[in-house]
């Protein structure tokens, strides 16, 4: 039963964060990158380009090239590729045929840089939420796993390839200040993208040295609320053999650690390192309650 409910609410969080981060992402290039011909990469550059020497539709050329590398993954990569990016295969391209119709959204705004910031923070975001719960964004991401497997080379390398060619092929066609956006845009989305992924799995780690160590250890188990693990240390300087404590915890409890530390050892050497993510028990999975005597 409870199994059940967790799988239900990561479906859930799963749907929403791939509704969420395709309908932002249509929305910013339906606002800021189409009115002001600010470049990017993907095959939303690619239609963008095919729009600007034809007349094509935008969304339409975005569908047609996500449903061919879909079906190309499919055969080339397999099952798996195919479920985790059909969601956004479909959704994008139809949000943004839909943001397209809505009158006035290219006139939110006049000026270029202020569209060209709005788009990339956007971009980062909306690209984050898809890749925090596991699915891909299709389109290039395709192709470039395709390219990999089929030349054994890292997928980083067509990355850059692929979106050199779309951002050249743009430039081409576009006057130097678009251009110049264009990099701007890239630069905040992969700012943002990077925030996003770990935002809400941060955490700080703790190491402390004290030959106080059970007494430090017991009240952050029990004061702190925080797991913590023992090494087994020898110092530099007296060679002598002791037992360091390993403590990750939420930012906000940094203050309360450093004064159980300060209250037990004021000689006592610490270490605060902050890391991006965290899991396992304690954490994601349910944390263990133990009674005075078994804490020791």
């Amino acid at each position: 039963m409870k199994m059940a409910k967790k799988n239900a609410r990561d479906i859930a969080k799963t749907s929403c964060f791939i509704l969420l981060g395709n309908g932002l992402l249509a929305f910013l290039v339906a606002a800021f990158i189409i009115p002001h011909d600010i470049i990017m990469g993907g095959t939303t550059g690619i239609a963008l380009v095919l729009n600007r020497l034809f007349g094509v539709d935008t969304a339409l050329v975005v569908f047609i090239l996500n449903a061919f590398l879909l079906v190309l993954g499919l055969i080339i990569i397999g099952k798996k590729l195919f479920f985790t990016s059909v969601a956004s295969t479909i959704l994008y391209p139809l949000m943004l045929a839909l943001f397209q119709r809505i009158p006035g959204i290219d006139k939110l705004t006049d000026n270029t840089l202020l569209a060209s910031l709005f788009a990339g923070v956007l971009m980062g975001l909306s690209l984050g939420l898809v890749m925090r719960v596991g699915s891909s964004t299709g389109g290039m991401d395709i192709a470039n796993l395709i390219l990999s497997k089929l030349t054994h080379r890292s997928v980083a390398i067509f990355v850059y390839i692929t979106d050199i060619i779309v951002v050249g092929a743009q430039a081409v066609i576009s006057d130097s200040e678009s251009i110049m956006m264009g990099i701007v845009v890239l630069v905040l989305e992969s700012l943002v993208l990077e925030q996003t992924m770990v935002f809400g799995k941060a955490q700080l780690e703790l190491f402390v040295i004290s030959e106080k160590y059970n007494e430090i250890r017991l009240k952050f188990l029990k004061e702190l609320k925080a797991g913590v693990t023992m090494s087994y240390i020898q110092t530099g300087y007296l060679a002598s053999d002791e037992k360091g404590i390993i403590c990750v915890i939420p930012s906000r409890k940094l203050y309360a650690a450093n004064e159980i530390v300060r209250s037990v050892d004021p000689e006592a050497f610490v270490t605060v390192t902050k890391i991006k993510e965290v899991s396992g028990r304690g954490f994601t999975s349910e944390r263990l309650t133990l009674d005075e005597k078994e804490l020791g």
